[in-house]
């Protein structure tokens, strides 16, 4: 039983972020979900699922701050997108950030290869670009993936999460179209915090996901 702050799951909170997001959305519109690796994709399966559209997954990876990895301070794209906060990386010497960068890019690149297995970046020109996470904290990760996105040249960007930070959300709104944001408590607490069951996703479970999205959604995952 959830109480009402909280989703039981990934699932479940992807299938009521999906519903918020039909009210959105024009009958006729051209629309791909794009979930963020890992976490961000069983969220937009469900998303994709209900909608009835493409989905695919847009690689990012957190940039922690040297020592403490779980704080971001940027983050890395497929395609090369970087994003940085400065003022934060004031303290940090270069060699110390050379490192972090480094470790990261090989990351991102074994997770584009294990997802995409060769595949190209889904066409996104003129099409409604939905991107889903299962939370955003930072929304370091987020920007990145936005500043992707756009530069394939979509209608427009909908950046979709079941819980975020309300001043993460409020700073995402200003770069992309609509932020859809279920849950905005206050304090946040960090993502997790708003789930019953928030297990790590494997990358097995990506590919599998990604799969049956391909497939047109024939399966359920358990």
């Amino acid at each position: 039983m959830t109480n009402h702050h909280q989703f039981f799951d990934r699932q479940e909170a992807g299938v009521r972020l999906a519903q918020q997001i039909e009210t959105s959305l024009e009958p006729n519109e051209a629309v791909i979900v794009l979930g963020l690796p890992r976490g961000g994709v069983p969220v937009a399966y469900e998303v994709a699922r209900h909608l009835q559209v493409p989905m695919d997954v847009l690689v990012v990876r957190k940039l922690g701050y040297p020592g403490n990895q779980e704080y971001a301070v940027g983050a890395l794209a497929e395609g090369g997108m970087k994003v940085t906060n400065d003022q934060a990386l004031e303290h940090v010497t270069h060699s110390q950030w050379e490192r972090v960068l480094a470790k990261e890019q090989l990351e991102l690149e074994r997770r584009i290869h294990t997802y995409r297995s060769g595949k190209d970046f889904p066409d996104l020109r003129g099409k409604t670009v939905v991107i889903v996470d299962d939370g955003l904290a930072t929304g370091a990760t987020m920007l990145a993936a936005v500043k992707t996105v756009k530069q394939y040249q979509p209608k427009r960007i909908v950046v979709a999460a079941p819980v975020g930070a309300r001043n993460t959300c409020q700073e995402i709104l200003s770069a992309v179209n609509e932020v859809i944001c279920l849950r905005m408590p206050e304090p946040f607490y960090g993502v997790s915090a708003w789930y019953q069951s928030f297990p790590q996703t494997s990358d097995e479970t990506v590919r599998h996901l990604l799969d049956m999205a391909q497939h047109g959604f024939s399966g359920r995952q358990a």
